[in-house]
Parts: structure tokens; sequence; C-alpha cells
């Protein structure tokens, strides 16, 4: 029931954004804007709940963060944003090698995802077609909506009963740091 729900309400953002402004850059912020609430949902469901859901999801949002900490690294000329895309990826990368070495002990028959599904490549590909002068702005609320949405999953999973769990809360402090960063560079902007 929650997903058709979701759906809807980001079928409504988008068509709102496609009246009300027709620039690509519009209609991309809308798209970003209603991934926030599907992201949310699914970190505070089933992400935090279920091995099952939280081993792709967690292995996605790191993915998703090396690539667009990459792209701003290429793309931004502020030196704040990029010094926190550079943590970003640093911390991210570290995770990720972290979380590899532990899902086969801890899950023998989880497969990683080897792509982004196709809400964060959404993302990305908005973080690539965003202008010089917006760049920025879209990288900063990307990285506020999914740190929030990090928190949320790792947070919720690291009480569960699996070895995982260990995992989610040694990267929590981490996705604090990147979020705070995340919202000064905001209020500076």
């Amino acid at each position: 029931m929650i997903k058709p729900v979701l759906a809807g309400a980001a079928c409504l953002v988008l068509l709102a954004a496609c009246n009300s402004e027709r620039s690509p850059e519009a209609v991309d912020k809308a798209q970003d804007a209603a991934s926030v609430p599907v992201g949310q949902t699914s970190a505070a469901t089933m992400g935090a709940n279920l091995q099952s859901a939280y081993i792709p999801n967690a292995a996605m949002g790191d993915m998703y963060e090396i690539q667009a900490a990459d792209i701003a690294l290429q793309r931004s000329q502020n030196a704040r944003v990029k010094e926190l895309a550079q943590m970003i990826k640093t911390d991210h990368m570290a995770a990720t090698n972290a979380f590899k070495a532990m899902v086969p002990q801890a899950a023998p028959d989880a497969a990683l995802p080897t792509a982004l599904d196709e809400r964060r490549q959404g993302l990305i590909d908005n973080l690539r077609s965003a202008s010089a002068a917006n760049f920025d702005a879209t990288f900063i609320d990307q990285q506020i909506a999914a740190h929030n949405e990090a928190l949320t999953l790792h947070r919720g999973f690291s009480n569960e009963d699996s070895p995982l769990a260990a995992h989610a809360r040694s990267v929590v402090p981490k996705i604090e740091g990147h979020l705070r960063m995340a919202e000064e560079i905001k209020a500076a902007m």
C-alpha cells in the first residue's frame, strides 16, 4: 500500500513542476524532491528491519554517495563543497570495503548490487545535468536528503539481531558528520 501512495505523490510533485516551470532543472529538482519520501519510507520500513533489504540499500547508498562525490569533485568550484565531497568519498569507500567483507559471513546467499537502482540513478543523472550556477545547491540538497535517509536506515538496523548491526552502528557517526557539514554549507549559501 505504501508504494502506490508514494508513487502517486511523486507523480503529483512532478506534474506540478512540469506545469509550473517547464525548465529541465525544475523537473530534475522535483524528481529529487519526490525521491526523498520514497527513500525515507523504504529505509524506515523494510531496510531498517530486514537484512535482505538492508544489504542492498546500504550498498547502493554507498555507491550513490561515491558517484555523487566524484561528480562534485569534478564540477564544484566551492572549496567547502569539494572538502565535503572528498570526505564523503573517503568514508563511503571505507564503509563499502568493510561491508563487502562482512556480508559473505552474515548473509552467504546475499548478492551485493552492482548498479544503482532507478531512483538513485535519477539523482546522479540530475546532478550531472545541473547547471554550473545550480550545481552546488543541487549537490548539497541531495546530500542532506541522502544522509538523512542513510541515518534512518543504519540507526534502524543497528538494533537488529544480525552481525551487520555492528556495521550499521559503526557508520552512523560518519554519516552524522557528513550531514552536519552539508547543513552548514547550505546555511552559508
